[in-house]
């Protein structure tokens, strides 16, 4: 399988692009900063950089040609302020998808967060709720525009604790929750693995079942 993850320097992104390379896969890493590089291949990706707030779509699409998926692992990240929130969490997911859609790459994960879909809760902090208001913006791209096979991966509270494996994974509502990034990044590779169904949204928080089991409870 050849992947493509958009923030390839991401906790998240690294983390996954080590358990696919590990595995044998042919990974592509998107990054913003040549510097970021030596950490990619460290993981046995591919680095690429490609900054997704200043590229076009036909250059991300060239990238895309002869994936088998794409995965949405990007973020402002903390200390940004709205402006990027706008510019990353929803602009270059947006322009993920569109760019896939053109190389013809139908998979797609989109990590995104509990609590979009819904607007802010009253009294939200303003760079919380452009947050929320900019992941909610992508999903809603993808579902109302994109004729691809996605699924929105929402995570509760993000830690760098070692992943157990074991998760709760669920069409929402999911009670909030926390879980590590070595779980978040063991789930998107059960995804891309998992011939269906797609085109949902799932929540996920640590818990008592089996990565591989969780993903396979999504069908019933």
């Amino acid at each position: 399988m050849r992947t493509v993850i958009a923030g390839g320097h991401g906790k998240i992104g690294l983390r996954l692009g080590r358990l696919l390379a590990g595995r044998g896969d042919e990974v592509v890493s998107l990054i913003r900063d040549p510097a970021q590089e030596d950490d990619v291949r460290r993981t046995g990706a591919e680095p690429v950089v490609c900054d997704l707030e200043k590229a076009g779509v036909e250059e991300v699409a060239a990238l895309l040609v002869g994936a088998d998926a794409a995965v949405f692992a990007a973020g402002a990240g903390a200390g940004s302020g709205v402006p990027r929130k706008d510019t990353v969490d929803r602009a270059a997911a947006v322009l993920l998808a569109e760019a896939a859609e053109r190389a013809g790459v139908r998979r797609l994960v989109q990590i995104s967060s509990m609590g979009a879909g819904q607007p802010p809760q009253p009294g939200s902090d303003e760079v919380w709720a452009a947050y929320i208001d900019a992941k909610t913006a992508a999903e809603n791209d993808l579902q109302g525009r994109r004729d691809l096979d996605w699924t929105i991966l929402r995570p509760g509270t993000l830690t760098d604790d070692p992943g157990t494996g074991r998760v709760t994974l669920s069409h929402p509502p999911v009670p909030p929750g926390r879980v590590s990034r070595d779980d978040v990044a063991a789930v998107i590779v059960e995804l891309l693995d998992t011939p269906g169904p797609h085109r949902h949204i799932v929540e996920l928080v640590g818990g008592d079942v089996p990565v591989a089991d969780a993903v396979r409870g999504l069908a019933s």
